[in-house]
């Protein structure tokens, strides 16, 4: 019993499929030499090229000669499957583009707390237009505190974070976005509020010291006061602040409506102030993911 032959055709590469191009406009056109126009060389380089497609495959597609142009019973059978080829790398390629036409897909974001009044407002802006490319996506915020974020970024929950830039893990990239100046607060009931305060001496007080990370230049501030009350974001900041008990660093941007009622005042702003970095972070080491390349995109269009 004779051996059954093998597969010649191992792979197909991009070589191969310009080949059968080349196969497919000579079957439409009937011939060599009425497909020279059409694929634009000559017809022995279209013999050539013919030639060499049929030993990769290892059977004549066509006849040529004095008798004319026709298929072979292989050549009709390669044509059908080119046919099959052809439609499925176009469907692949409708499929990529209606991939970035229609974004689909789910974006978890994790933000560190009370970011919505600075005046940037580009997580907001970015969020918009990540919605308005691909009204499907599906954004999932999760309220954390920047360490949470850091670790839910890194272990894939979070797809991006929105933390101050306090120090750098390896396994993080960075985006800048955002400036936030804070300052040196009391509330009214505190002895402090109708003092002046550029006379008194402001160290003597009590300060609520965050237990979140800080950068370095805030930290050495806080170290100047005793400690009077710890708390975990900057709304419990507040919330001791309004006590009339404590100072406190608030972001300018958050504190600015309390003040504008009467309720918070800024001491020695420039003397006691400090600015922080925001970035977003996202995993070094991320799958590629559609959704946050277009959110990312949206952000570093934005000044920094």
């Amino acid at each position: 019993m004779a051996e059954a032959k093998q597969p010649v055709l191992n792979q197909v590469s991009d070589f191969e499929l310009k080949l059968l191009k080349v196969f497919r406009t000579v079957a439409a056109c009937g011939g060599f030499s009425a497909a020279e126009v059409s694929l634009g060389i000559s017809r022995a380089a279209i013999s050539m090229q013919m030639s060499d497609l049929e030993n990769r495959l290892g059977f004549k597609l066509c006849q040529r000669g004095r008798a004319g142009f026709a298929l072979t019973d292989e050549g009709r059978r390669v044509l059908e499957a080119s046919d099959r080829l052809v439609g499925a790398i176009d469907h692949f390629k409708a499929e990529i583009n209606d991939l970035h036409r229609h974004l689909r897909g789910t974006l978890a974001i994790g933000i560190t707390d009370n970011l919505v009044s600075h005046p940037g407002m580009k997580i907001t802006h970015g969020l918009a237009a990540l919605k308005a490319r691909g009204p499907e996506v599906k954004i999932n915020i999760h309220m954390q505190p920047s360490d949470d974020i850091e670790i839910g970024v890194l272990d894939g929950r979070l797809n991006v974070g929105v933390v101050p830039r306090v120090r750098d893990l390896p396994g993080l990239d960075y985006l800048p976005l955002y400036e936030e100046s804070s300052s040196l607060y009391c509330a009214a009931g505190h002895p402090l509020f109708a003092a002046d305060d550029e006379t008194v001496k402001l160290t003597d007080h009590e300060l609520v010291v965050p237990s979140f990370a800080q950068p370095a230049e805030a930290q050495a501030l806080y170290r100047r006061h005793p400690l009077g009350a710890r708390a975990n974001d900057r709304e419990g900041i507040m919330f001791l602040l309004l006590t009339g008990c404590y100072l406190g660093y608030l972001p300018d941007h958050y504190a600015r409506p309390w003040v504008e009622r009467g309720r918070l005042k800024a001491l020695q702003p420039e003397q006691t102030g400090f600015t922080t970095h925001f970035c977003a972070i996202t995993a070094r080491s991320r799958r590629a993911n559609l959704v946050l390349d277009t959110f990312m995109d949206t952000l570093s269009a934005f000044p920094a």
